[in-house]
């Protein structure tokens, strides 16, 4: 007898080049069958997916998760699970002395499966903010970029670390004085544990000669569609760096990084109009981006199929093509039988929606996914919905970053679209925005 059958959804697994209308049994929290059609007396509870689409469960490659603890971070089970997430992995929060709270606190104790990269900085993001607006940095002391504690760590716990992050941006860097040898340590320490390293890279002192220069197979540059300083896209000659392409070859995975500031229109459709699709798709969702512009991993899906990536790619982007890249793709990221039961059942409405990028540029949606159920280890979720999509109230903090754009919209119709508009009708809001893009 199977637990539940999911009955008569599109599956669309492209670990195994699936994409047809199927039916899915789970027994016992493992995947028991995919066929044609299941005899749905032969199940407690059945589904009816008919009209959905039916994929592994979504893997979320970049969150911040170490609620309350940090910052920036978020409600996992509530952002992630409740939104067809079944494994999230922590970019970074935790460094080699606040791992042990991530584990206890929030690893073990939520339905998400939580997987993460450990902070190069030994503080991780325990009392940092987002990368550029003034707050104090993990990389402002060299004492707290200590190679060798960090591989210790990593050692220690491959459970559940899968590799090592580091924030480049100069304002958590000494002003960039320690950017270049935390950059250093943080690759040697990769090496070290033979793990992939996740470089956040804006607003750096450090070139694209360097980064993703000297990344090595299997490392992930997060990020890809940033439009500020650091940027892969050429602004003069609007095309992907060389150095970039370069990269790619060479086998650095380039992931979305959505978050608050790392998105931006202009940018990828410079992206989308070379075909430099992400690797991977990701949110970056923390405590100031789960409110908009990023929303939640659907939304940012629902971004790249407006660019014109296909949905196939989309969902390979989200399901085993992250799961690759960690390394755990023998346990998540597919229907294979006999895996742990982590589906997600999406709807793929037709919307007529102007959604914002991290800085208010506007593009009009006409497609959008959302989660409709989520099983984690054979287990139902509950889903959960923004409180506010898209989320108009925060269009004037967004827009007041337009200025700091390096790849621009530019005129249109005679009018400067890049300008900031409400933001600065009022005196006392003029100047950098308190809360800066990570």
């Amino acid at each position: 007898m199977h637990d539940w059958i999911i009955k008569g959804g599109r599956v669309v697994d492209p670990a195994n080049q699936l994409d047809a209308t199927m039916d899915v049994a789970i027994a016992d929290g493992r995947i028991a069958a995919v066929e044609d059609s299941i005899d749905q007396s032969a199940a407690r509870k059945v589904f009816d997916a008919g009209g959905k689409i039916v994929t592994p469960g979504l893997v979320d490659l970049h969150i911040h998760g170490y609620h309350l603890a940090t910052p920036l971070g978020i409600d996992v089970d509530h952002h992630c699970l409740g939104r067809g997430v079944t494994t999230a992995v922590d970019a970074g929060s935790a460094g080699c002395d606040t791992f042990a709270g991530l584990r206890t606190y929030v690893a073990e104790r939520i339905k998400t499966r939580l997987l993460a990269f450990l902070n190069i900085s030994r503080a991780g993001l325990s009392f940092a903010g987002p990368s550029a607006g003034g707050i104090p940095g993990e990389l402002d002391l060299m004492k707290l970029v200590v190679t060798e504690d960090c591989v210790e760590c990593i050692e220690a716990n491959r459970d559940l670390l899968i590799g090592v992050k580091i924030r480049l941006s100069e304002e958590i860097a000494d002003e960039g004085r320690n950017e270049a040898e935390s950059y250093r340590r943080a690759l040697e320490a990769a090496a070290a544990v033979k793990l992939p390293l996740m470089v956040h890279h804006t607003f750096s002192t450090v070139p694209l000669e360097s980064c993703p220069g000297k990344m090595t197979t299997g490392d992930i540059y997060t990020h890809m569609m940033m439009g500020y300083k650091s940027t892969i896209v050429d602004p003069e000659k609007r095309c992907v760096q060389p150095v970039v392409r370069e990269a790619r070859e060479r086998g650095v995975l380039f992931d979305i990084g959505h978050g608050l500031g790392s998105f931006s229109w202009p940018t990828a459709e410079v992206c989308a109009d070379e075909q430099f699709w992400p690797d991977t798709i990701s949110t970056d969702l923390y405590s100031l981006s789960w409110d908009g512009p990023a929303y939640d991993l659907p939304t940012v899906m629902s971004k790249l199929l407006h660019l014109g990536m296909p949905l196939g790619e989309v969902i390979k982007a989200t399901t085993i093509a992250p799961a690759r890249a960690i390394g755990w793709s023998d346990r998540i990221g597919t229907l294979d039988l006999g895996r742990e039961a982590d589906v997600t059942v999406l709807n793929l409405d037709v919307v007529d929606v102007e959604m914002e990028d991290c800085q208010a540029h506007m593009r009009g949606l006409r497609q959008r996914l959302t989660a409709d159920a989520v099983w984690r280890a054979g287990e139902p979720g509950a889903i959960t919905q923004p409180p506010r999509w898209p989320n108009r109230e925060r269009i004037a903090e967004w827009e007041a970053w337009r200025p700091f754009l390096v790849v621009r919209a530019g005129a249109i119709r005679g009018v400067d679209v890049d300008a900031p508009k409400g933001i600065w009708e009022d005196p006392s809001m003029r100047g950098v925005p308190k809360s800066g893009p990570m």
